[in-house]
């Protein structure tokens, strides 16, 4: 009997740990998840919910557990910065944390200075805001180490707003701090907040975010920019490999099953990786699946991207070779999220829209309308979506 209880328990833990968020487009960096989720959405079902936010936020919620975490920004000039904790069961607050920005808070009048998502490796969380402030808390919301990047730092800012969200490889935090003048990617020691590495980067501003590329127990992390992808050790943050013909600024790479890594380089472009991820080979590009804002995502072989026209296409990750296209309704500026068979979008006016990627001819078979801003893409927890407009984050179920 107590062989039978260690097993249950042992089982029971490797689904919780499968069914978390931890970071910006999931635990894989590709949107792809193999969680069940309904396909019709209801605002109003009965296990779905709607709470206010205490401030602005375009970053995506993360899951660990039954808990959702997520940041925000208030405050005249955003000046309060927010790392709120949600039961993902009933939407009611567990803990909030408010800090004050010590960095530039200037942003562009659609984005906000919460507009990268927290990433975590189940310890700890890692918040990384506009402002260059970098906090890092245990699941309890307690204040672990803090950096005010600017202070060492005070030209790593650009008018606009930075919104490129970290990731946690191996005990370092990864944050990508790439503006017009200063221009770096620090890695911090999550145990003390002290920068292990800093590396000096193109100097130019851009949002992407940086996307672990893990196969067989190796992880390296890909930094892109507008020079194209470095892929580095994330404990030394010392260069791989590179691939230099240039790549967006904006949307951002996908790590796919396979070994391949897709840029949004010149259309996307695909490189396989081999076992030790020590070298690359380009095995395909095409200049017809450039994507718009959101970035790419990949799951089970098939690479999805959706460009500035709001057209959806559907293509092999290993070959490039489009299989089908479907115009969404847009505009649409958030990341499609895909699992068993369906992909799940959100327009910029908060239609969310559920294709049916099993049918023949995939279609539109279902529609949500939150009726608010969403530029922020969603998170999935087991038998929901989360998804957050400006100040308000909902559980969407059935």
């Amino acid at each position: 009997m107590k062989i039978i209880c260690n097993l249950l328990f042992i089982s029971l833990s490797l689904l919780s740990a499968q069914a978390d968020w931890l970071s910006f487009r999931g635990s894989a960096g590709n949107g792809s998840s193999d969680l069940s989720i309904p396909v019709k959405l209801k605002i109003k079902g009965e296990k779905s919910w709607a709470q206010d936010i205490p401030g602005r936020g375009l970053s995506s919620p993360i899951v660990i557990g039954d808990t959702v975490y997520l940041s925000a920004s208030s405050g005249p000039y955003q000046e309060n910065l927010l790392i709120l904790a949600y039961s993902s069961t009933d939407g009611l607050q567990q803990w909030q944390r408010t800090f004050k920005a010590t960095g530039r808070t200037v942003c562009h009048k659609k984005t906000c200075v919460a507009a990268s998502t927290l990433a975590s490796n189940r310890k700890v969380i890692i918040a990384q805001f506009s402002s260059n402030d970098i906090f890092c808390l245990d699941l309890a919301g307690n204040l672990k180490w803090t950096r005010g990047l600017t202070f060492d730092h005070p030209n790593i800012a650009n008018g606009l707003g930075m919104s490129s969200s970290p990731v946690v490889v191996n005990g370092v935090a990864i944050a990508q701090v790439e503006n017009d003048a200063d221009s770096f990617t620090f890695g911090l020691d999550v145990t003390n907040g002290t920068t292990v590495w800093k590396k000096q980067r193109p100097k130019s501003a851009n949002w992407t975010s940086p996307v672990v590329m893990a196969k067989k127990g190796q992880a390296l992390v890909g930094l892109q920019s507008k020079e194209g992808m470095t892929a580095i050790e994330p404990k030394t943050g010392e260069t791989v490999w590179d691939y230099q013909e240039g790549a967006s600024t904006i949307p951002s790479s996908a790590w796919a099953e396979q070994g391949i890594i897709l840029i949004p380089s010149n259309g996307i472009t695909a490189l396989q990786l081999d076992d030790k991820l020590q070298n690359f080979r380009q095995i395909w590009e095409d200049n017809k699946l450039k994507p718009g804002t959101g970035s790419p995502s990949c799951h089970r072989g098939s690479l999805y991207v959706i460009n500035n026209a709001n057209v959806l296409s559907c293509a092999s990750v290993k070959t490039g070779e489009i299989k089908w296209r479907l115009r969404l309704k847009g505009p649409i500026s958030s990341s499609p999220l895909i699992t068993k068979g369906y992909l799940y979008v959100f327009s910029e006016n908060g239609l969310g829209q559920v294709v049916n990627l099993h049918a023949e001819k995939p279609e539109v078979v279902h529609t949500v309308d939150l009726d608010a801003t969403i530029l922020c893409s969603p998170a999935i927890t087991p038998n929901a979506i989360l998804v957050r407009s400006d100040n308000k984050l909902w559980k969407l179920s059935n």
